[in-house]
């Protein structure tokens, strides 16, 4: 028999120690996960454990360690080991003569997010990396885990396997699928469907105006629009836990299951929903792509340090990229949808100006410090590897059509990195991921590569689109404003200025980040006030901007330059040739 085929309780006891989680919330209004390890069949004298500082899916060091609380120790008759931390994320019990070790700690949980810990009256949500310890060494063995509900009416859901007969109780094949595995408890909806004979679950917590059957509905497509592209589904289930809050935006993704937060009333407006659409499409997508397709640098997670790859902009980037035309293939909306979607993004990218300064690949390398970690400067110095990688993605793509007559695309990339690198999950190099590239592409792409991921060239979006019969066009408004180079916002009662563009009259002028915006010529203005005033003056005119700088009153001069363009649409030509027709209809199908 092999081990894959041994039922759950088998498999835990064929390896000695065994590791059995409990997480129990007996007050939720206090936000404390009280959780305790048993260890049993020890035989060290000294038990170490380790809480993961970030997880994987979400590139910054987030020190859960540092919401852990009320840490002890004992035996089996109840007597207290000595234990101590050693460093910020390790504990260390002395275990000499004794083989059965209770830990207790607890966790504070109140961070709704997708990648945090949540609990208060109304449900507990937890991640593992942020929840439980690992043991080094034992970080590939079995792990049980019993939830405690603090309520009999609050249900436990989780993509993990229940053990049967007991009750609450599922089970981790290691640590990874521990950490891989959110938890939802309470009193949320739970809806059951399939798609293509395989069960999934969707559980919504939170009050708004979601429609469950029109998500449900809407889903069932983008997952077979996926399956097709793979060639099928690489679960047995899959579950997507949905949380609505009052502004909140986000996913993260597993391998099988994947956490989404969208705002509670973004459902009946069409185009809150086709983002929310897209967020579902972009996690989804991830269970291919990252999960199972991911680079060698994330091939073993270091869960106690950064895990360095410069190939992020094709594990996030592209998915981004296929979470724009994924809903499209699904037609839940049309082509006009899908070019507003690139449109924006584009609009976004080339008002960027760190653009030019940070390459892709350093973007990807440098998420741990950088883009999560923003600044008044992020936007003069660097460029997300989000957003980048999905442009490239789109040129890439229609590079890769236009060599071959759309018989090939960046789809024939996807299916064999999975055929190479996805069923086995050994990760990918960044030369690998080339030779594939190269391999449809049926060209070198060095020069390419060179430009665009490791270089800050401009995007050549024209010469890529022209022969699918699309064009960019940029967007100078009738009221146009000269441009100052600033962006401000209210903020405790102050109107401060938060971004400087480098470059820009306001930066040559002296005007700083932080500062305090008082005036223009003289008459008191507000944030909201700046782009309607600026429509009183024209470019080269020369205007005096009054602020506090460190408490310091001063006045400038700036002369405003030329307006700059609101946005860039992305457009269907007149006239188009027959090649140019037949590439626009192989991409878009219409």
């Amino acid at each position: 028999m092999t081990k894959a085929a041994l039922a759950p309780q088998q498999l835990i006891t064929e390896n000695l120690p065994t590791l059995s989680y409990q997480v129990a919330m007996g007050q939720p209004t206090s936000h404390l996960f009280e959780v305790t390890l048993q260890v049993k069949g020890w035989q060290a004298s000294v038990l170490t454990l380790k809480m993961p500082v970030w997880t994987p899916g979400s590139y910054l060091v987030r020190e859960y360690a540092r919401l852990v609380q009320d840490f002890c120790a004992s035996g089996p008759e109840g007597q207290v080991l000595v234990s101590q931390k050693t460093r910020k994320n390790e504990w260390e019990i002395e275990t000499s003569a004794v083989s059965e070790i209770t830990v207790k700690y607890r966790v504070f949980a109140h961070e709704l997010t997708v990648r945090t810990n949540h609990l208060d009256a109304t449900h507990g949500y937890f991640n593992g990396a942020a929840l439980f310890f690992f043991v080094p060494g034992l970080e590939k063995h079995p792990i049980t885990v019993t939830i405690v509900p603090p309520h009999p009416d609050w249900r436990v859901t989780t993509a993990l396997p229940a053990i049967p007969g007991q009750e609450h109780t599922y089970q981790a094949q290691d640590f990874d699928t521990l950490v891989d595995s959110p938890f939802e408890i309470g009193i949320h909806q739970l809806y059951e469907f399939d798609v293509l004979g395989k069960p999934h679950q969707l559980a919504i917590w939170g009050q708004g105006n979601a429609v469950a059957a029109k998500i449900i509905e809407d889903t069932q497509k983008i997952i077979k629009v996926q399956a097709e592209l793979f060639g099928g589904l690489p679960y047995e289930k899959y579950l997507f836990l949905l949380h609505l809050s009052g502004n909140g935006y986000g996913g993260l993704e597993h391998k099988n299951s994947c956490s989404l937060i969208y705002s509670r009333f973004g459902f009946r407006d069409k185009s809150q929903y086709n983002a929310f659409l897209q967020l579902v499409a972009h996690e989804f997508f991830h269970l291919w792509n990252v999960k199972r397709i991911r680079p060698k640098a994330l091939e073993v997670f270091d869960y106690e340090a950064e895990n360095y790859t410069t190939s992020l902009w094709f594990s996030e980037g592209t998915t981004s990229y296929y979470d724009i035309v994924i809903p499209y293939w699904a037609k839940l909306y049309d082509s006009k949808n899908l070019l507003e979607n690139f449109s924006k993004d584009i609009t976004r990218y080339l008002q960027i100006p760190g653009r030019k300064v940070q390459t892709l690949g350093e973007s990807s390398f440098d998420a741990w410090i950088k883009l999560y970690r923003r600044d008044a400067n992020s936007d003069n110095s660097q460029i997300s590897y989000y957003l980048k990688g999905e442009l490239v993605s789109l040129l890439l793509d229609l590079l890769i059509r236009s060599r071959h007559n759309n018989q090939r695309s960046l789809d024939d990339v996807m299916r064999q990195l999975w055929e190479k690198f996805g069923k086995s999950e050994i990760g990918f190099t960044p030369q690998q991921l080339q030779e594939i590239l190269e391999s449809v592409a049926g060209m070198d792409l060095n020069d390419f590569l060179a430009k665009y991921i490791d270089g800050t060239d401009e995007l050549p979006f024209e010469e890529y689109l022209e022969p699918f019969g699309l064009q960019l066009e940029k967007v100078i408004e009738q009221e146009a404003i000269p441009s100052l180079g600033i962006k401000a916002q209210s903020e405790n009662g102050k109107e401060k200025i938060k971004f400087v563009e480098i470059g820009s009259p306001a930066c040559q002028a002296g005007i700083d980040a932080e500062d305090e915006l008082l005036a223009l010529d003289g008459i008191k203005i507000t944030a909201n006030q700046l782009n309607e005033r600026l429509k009183d003056y024209q470019a080269g005119d020369k205007i005096k901007i009054t602020v506090f700088h460190q408490d310091e009153l001063r006045t400038l001069t700036v002369e405003l330059a030329a307006p700059q363009p609101s946005r860039y649409e992305l457009v269907k030509m007149k006239n188009l040739s027959p090649s140019q027709q037949e590439n626009h209809y192989g991409w878009l199908k219409s």
